[in-house]
């Protein structure tokens, strides 16, 4: 499969068999239903088969998320220990880096461990699920982790459009309209935003941000490539083309079947360059030494110079 070398997907979830046993996966099987994923899927993939996927599908690195998703004094609410995240990482420092999902109830909490995650755990951004917490991006309680995400140098991404049901017996407002961007985007002009999944059904309100303001970003994700609308593959094949970032938000879709639709869309090199690669390392700041596959697996540049 042509493509570009070495895919970042700015966008994964960790669901693999510990998670799913721990009940610690906050979409249950309805949801896996609702957006067709494989029983297999459902029941949890090892990282060491998802690292196959990765190669398969040519992704260099994934962003996996520590997800913190809704209040934990409510029910239904799940977060995954950074501590959990960051082994994996460690693990494979060329294949993963880590999210910090955030819960804006934490209050000051939330700021020191945000702090931990980036200078301890290596973390390259933060996540944020509005719809969880039914507080928009631009709600008051969310802009302390703005202000500590500029003074720490990492993005945030959150959700924005509508949300499904994940789970059967809690349903979520879809507080994250993408014009809810606008305030935060004034107010914190150094902050890197990116608004993931599209903005679905509000996609041409995401486009409109972005274009508007310079320290927003667009991540495609959660949609099959397939299914996106025209006007955001035009976006990112041209005006857009530097603040469009590849990505899955695994295991909603499969990589391979990411990859593969992206190139169906026949984009120029160079805005194909950028949406799959040179954006996410400029966003998130990632080591450019980056990967080699063989037929033997993936090589890292970075300890094999001459590879």
């Amino acid at each position: 499969m042509a493509g570009v070398k070495g895919t970042i997907d700015i966008v994964v979830n960790l669901r693999t068999p510990r998670e799913v046993s721990r009940g610690e996966s906050p979409s249950d099987e309805t949801f896996g239903k609702q957006v067709r994923q494989t029983k297999d899927t459902r029941s949890g993939v090892t990282i060491e088969r998802y690292l196959k996927m990765m190669d398969a599908a040519g992704i260099e690195r994934s962003l996996l998320i520590a997800v913190r998703a809704g209040d934990l004094r409510v029910k239904g609410s799940v977060h995954i220990a950074y501590e959990r995240v960051a082994e994996i990482c460690k693990k494979y420092p060329d294949r993963f880096s880590g999210l910090a999902g955030v819960d804006p109830t934490l209050g000051m909490q939330q700021l020191r461990e945000l702090e931990h995650a980036v200078k301890e755990l290596g973390f390259v951004g933060a996540h944020y699920y509005p719809h969880w917490f039914d507080l928009a991006p631009d709600h008051a309680y969310v802009f302390p982790i703005y202000a500590k995400c500029i003074e720490l140098d990492i993005p945030i991404m959150m959700q924005v459009g509508h949300n499904l049901i994940y789970q059967r017996d809690r349903r979520l407002p879809s507080v994250g309209r993408p014009i809810t961007l606008d305030r935060v985007a004034i107010l914190y002009p150094e902050l890197r935003l990116l608004g993931i999944h599209l903005g679905v059904p509000w996609t041409d309100e995401m486009i409109s941000m972005a274009w508007k303001h310079e320290n927003i970003y667009i991540g495609g994700d959660a949609y099959a490539p397939k299914h996106w609308p025209k006007q955001i593959i035009h976006y990112a094949n041209t005006y857009g083309q530097d603040k469009f970032l590849f990505g899955t938000d695994w295991p909603v879709i499969d990589p391979l079947r990411a990859v593969r639709e992206v190139e169906e869309h026949g984009y120029r090199p160079g805005a194909k360059q950028k949406i799959m690669r040179d954006n996410a390392l400029r966003v998130f700041k990632l080591p450019k030494g980056g990967l080699k596959y063989t037929p033997k697996g993936w090589l890292s540049a970075l300890s094999n110079p001459s590879s």
